[in-house]
């Protein structure tokens, strides 16, 4: 068990907290504020026991110091949020930021500005992890999202203090254990998005897990391939067939389900098509793409969900960003919604859609970190959190 910042003493002492305000931006303004909400927790009751905060994060991918990419506007939400100044620094580890680091007093708050716009930063060099946590007296990381990978700003900076997780990443970790160590049945995973290869080792490990295995999505067709099945023009990765067909077999060797769409929506074109049709079956037409589960599919995945003790699901049906290519995954939102088993959603697009179908209130947990949240399904440690002390 990891040590959390219940009962750590920060009074009048300055907390390096690593938060993840990564949030979705468009012209400058921030279109979804969730991420930012899901640090308040952890925020105030620092500030509540006297500490003063030094925030940390990254925003998108910069390629070095881009204008578009700065905390600024996040500054601004997290002062109206929290109905309280937060200081912005010009810089990451400049002068100026090192200048106001010095000057913070018991309830103050500075925001560093895009961690990411260093160099050092991905690369976790030590140098950079070296002068952020110059700044501070404490280290806590509550940024779920990044604690998968070895940056300065999560695993070098917890190596250099007195560390401990916030509450964002205990409820995480929490959440994503009790899923998978639980001894209730059956236990369904959803998986879907666009490649096989990208989830390759997630599924070897589902499988020794899970009772039924859900397959949907882009990456549904490389596996009906392997089966035989026509799949027109959909997206299929020809050199992932021959894994696809072994993930089959050892699915049937192992007396698990791994089900596949018995058929879809298909379509001429993503972008404007003119030609729009449901298959009778799982086979797909010359000339058209598989875009979307089909009614058939839908109504046996539902029942699925519904029966299931456990569900975890991640990656869409199809493309659920165009109305026409939705009721899959929206399907799959509600019937999670509906189930009386306990239901996790991986983050990333499976979590941006449980919110636009209207059903992420009635999912028991969706995780900030997609990338996380999946290493964690694979079965495998963080490193991040797995170098911050453990609670004696």
């Amino acid at each position: 068990m990891k040590k959390t910042i219940i009962g750590l003493d920060v009074k009048d002492k300055k907390v390096a907290v690593r938060v993840d305000f990564n949030v979705p931006m468009k012209e400058g303004v921030i279109t979804d504020d969730k991420r930012i909400k899901e640090s308040l927790p952890t925020i105030m009751y620092l500030l509540d026991h006297g500490a003063s905060l030094i925030l940390i994060s990254h925003l998108g991918r910069p390629n070095g110091v881009e204008k578009q990419y700065s905390l600024k506007p996040i500054a601004a939400r997290l002062s109206e949020l929290i109905g309280k100044k937060v200081i912005m620094a010009k810089n990451v580890v400049g002068e100026d930021t090192l200048k106001k680091a010095q000057k913070l007093k018991s309830g103050d708050i500075l925001l560093l500005e895009n961690v990411r716009f260093e160099k050092g930063e991905e690369e976790n060099d030590p140098e950079l992890a070296k002068k952020l946590a110059s700044m501070a007296d404490l280290y806590v990381l509550d940024a779920f999202g990044t604690a998968h990978r070895k940056h300065a700003s999560t695993y070098g900076m917890s190596k250099l203090l007195p560390n401990a997780i916030g509450f964002l990443v205990e409820k995480e970790v929490n959440a994503i254990d009790s899923v998978l160590h639980a001894t209730t049945h059956p236990f369904v995973a959803i998986l879907g998005g666009s490649k096989v290869s990208d989830k390759i080792k997630l599924i070897g490990s589902l499988l020794d897990k899970v009772d039924v295995l859900l397959v949907g999505g882009a990456m549904a067709y490389t596996f009906l391939k392997a089966q035989g099945i026509d799949t027109g023009n959909s997206m299929v990765e020809e050199d992932m067939i021959k894994d696809a067909t072994k993930l089959l077999k050892m699915a049937q060797e192992k007396n698990v389900q791994l089900i596949l769409p018995m058929d879809h929506v298909i379509a001429d074109q993503l972008d404007n098509p003119t030609r729009i049709y449901q298959t009778s079956d799982a086979n797909i037409l010359d000339g058209f793409s598989g875009y979307d589960i089909g009614k058939k599919t839908i109504k046996q995945y539902t029942k699925i969900i519904k029966k299931a003790k456990r569900v975890i699901w991640n990656g869409p049906m199809g493309v659920f960003e165009q109305p026409e290519f939705a009721k899959g995954t929206f399907a799959i939102c509600k019937a999670m919604a509906k189930s009386k088993g306990y239901t996790v959603i991986g983050g990333g697009d499976s979590a941006s859609a449980a919110v636009k179908s209207g059903y992420s209130k009635k999912i028991n947990h969706i995780s900030t970190g997609g990338g996380a949240s999946l290493k964690m399904f694979e079965g495998k440690t963080l490193p991040a959190i797995e170098v911050i002390e453990e609670k004696k």
